[in-house]
């Protein structure tokens, strides 16, 4: 897993409307947003969070473009951005949250949040169930470029590109493509093997059994041994 350019860069305890209350959250799920501005960077974003003119309570706890992320919030402390309240079950009290920016290069910029995403779950130990949409809190249309009028085909596209980086050999084996292979031991049919990248894997066990061979296996060596008992 390639990893990004990732810094911190925190917003003061004092700024503005509330946006970084300091209450303590020990997260159990991490929110997905789009940013909603298409011409805004990872960069403006964090610095619309202290401009004097932005009169809104809203906060997050990490955004990221196609060049990096910055976490300007601590994830030990909660953010403003499920827009649910602040009960203590509420995704503002016990969710990540990390806004997605939409300018430049999209799809390099998802798959940098793909990246960030997949190696926050793998240090937790969770997996992509653990993931939420803005929308699953509140029912806002967010991430919005993820909606496709309801479909949602892009958040379904987005967990399963943060699954394969969180997962990439299970990817792998799961896209090989394997054939069926008819295997012949001495003229009689054995059981069926597998073909994968030009090779044929046969039940070792089962095959020894067919022809009245021993096998025993060394998990030490990591050796199988196959005897048969000349007759």
């Amino acid at each position: 897993m390639s990893a990004i350019n990732y810094r911190k860069d925190y917003i003061p305890k004092t700024t503005a409307c509330n946006r970084r209350p300091g209450y303590a959250m020990s997260a159990t799920t991490i929110t997905i947003h789009n940013t909603g501005n298409v011409a805004s960077s990872a960069a403006n974003e964090r610095a619309w969070l202290t401009n004097p003119t932005n009169a809104r309570q809203a906060s997050f706890h990490i955004v990221v473009d196609e060049r990096e992320a910055i976490e300007c919030i601590p994830l030990t402390e909660n953010a403003w951005h499920s827009g649910d309240g602040s009960a203590a079950k509420s995704g503002n009290r016990t969710s990540i949250g990390v806004e997605i920016c939409e300018s430049g290069n999209y799809a390099k910029t998802l798959d940098n949040a793909a990246v960030l995403v997949a190696s926050m779950l793998k240090e937790r130990g969770w997996g992509v169930d653990r993931l939420r949409r803005h929308y699953d809190w509140s029912g806002k249309i967010c991430p919005r470029l993820m909606y496709d009028s309801g479909k949602w085909t892009g958040w379904t596209a987005f967990k399963a590109l943060v699954e394969a980086k969180l997962n990439p050999i299970k990817q792998e084996v799961n896209d090989m493509i394997v054939y069926k292979a008819n295997v012949v031991v001495n003229g009689c049919k054995a059981k069926d093997g597998v073909l994968i990248d030009g090779a044929v894997y046969v039940p070792l066990r089962e095959m020894s059994d067919q022809f009245g061979a021993a096998i025993a296996w060394d998990n030490v060596t990591k050796t199988a041994t196959i005897t048969k008992e000349a007759k």
